[in-house]
């Protein structure tokens, strides 16, 4: 999601409700006034389980399983501020990840091993996996460039929610048709985030929480201590940018047209590009190009590689930027 989201809107449509049932009867809220609440809102401690039902039809890649089509769950603890742990289990092993509010550790069951990094500055850091942390971005990334509206209400986790919709203004270039964000009605955070792409009726993405209790979390949480036996890595906060000439990714247009152009991945890390995508070719050279329902990929055989929530045009005329 983040930068990458994108467009021209589908017209016609009608998005799935966040939550069965009779919606809740609620006090009226403008969308200004709920994006605003959602802006500065500070949950507090909470813990709950996370569901993500993802059909963006990404391959199957060994190095990125998690980006094939399916569902996962994990659980997500939050002490409000800058610790959090995540669980998220995987057949018979299990990942881990903990922010103790200084390091970050990532533990892997599978093969026993524990990476550690410094965690990076800025207040407020909620875990990954966190719906409300994810949904938070994108309204701050799209309100600029999108109509706004609130459509009802909904029930998500129990909890009465307000069914916030940002839709791509006319002026965007985009694959997607709306983003719908479940706002939770006393403590204004996001409780889902939905991700419906033009001509498509069905989710493309849905993140949010299936049960979520707020309140005073256990502190032993929110430290990790590796397990004996496991191999213990270290690595900076920005592997990539410690990296001597490494270059940061480069960044064009805004909103939901948005293109990041970055190095594509090299060596051991990399994907197994050359077998998937098609060939394509333009002004910035010769590369491979990949879609799903809602963006677009080309990496390029010079090295670069440029995503969007766009069609190929748009990564076209960022490439030749």
């Amino acid at each position: 999601m983040g930068a990458a989201l994108a467009g021209a809107v589908g017209l016609g449509l009608l998005a799935v409700p966040a939550g069965a049932g009779a919606a809740p009867e609620l006090p009226p809220v403008t969308a200004e006034e709920l994006i605003s609440s959602v802006m500065t809102a500070d949950p507090g401690p909470f813990n709950g389980t996370v569901k993500l039902d993802n059909q963006l039809g990404l391959p199957a890649l060994p190095q990125l399983p998690q980006a094939a089509n399916g569902t996962s769950t994990a659980t997500v603890w939050s002490d409000g501020d800058r610790k959090g742990r995540v669980s998220l289990p995987t057949g018979q092993t299990e990942r881990t990840l903990v922010a103790d509010g200084t390091t970050v550790w990532s533990w892997n069951s599978a093969d026993r091993t524990v990476t550690k990094s410094p965690e990076s500055e800025g207040p407020h850091r909620r875990p990954a996996a966190d719906p409300t942390a994810a949904a938070t971005e994108v309204v701050k990334h799209l309100r600029a460039t999108s109509t706004v509206d609130v459509d009802g209400t909904a029930e998500v986790a129990g909890r009465s929610a307000y069914e916030l919709v940002l839709a791509p203004a006319p002026t965007e270039r985009t694959l997607l048709r709306e983003v719908r964000v479940a706002v939770d009605a006393e403590k204004r955070v996001p409780l889902q985030l939905t991700v419906l792409a033009t001509g498509s009726s069905d989710p493309a993405l849905r993140l949010g929480f299936t049960d979520l209790t707020f309140g005073a979390q256990d502190p032993s949480l929110f430290t990790f201590t590796p397990p004996p036996g496991a191999t213990v890595q270290e690595r900076p906060a920005h592997a990539e940018d410690a990296k001597p000439g490494a270059a940061k990714p480069t960044v064009v247009g805004d909103g939901w047209d948005t293109v990041v152009i970055a190095k594509a991945p090299t060596g051991e890390r990399a994907p197994e590009l050359a077998a998937l995508g098609k060939p394509v070719s333009g002004p910035w050279g010769n590369g491979r190009e990949f879609t799903t329902a809602v963006g677009t990929a080309i990496v390029t055989d010079d090295g670069r590689i440029a995503v969007g929530a766009v069609p190929e045009q748009v990564l076209t005329e960022a490439l030749t930027k």
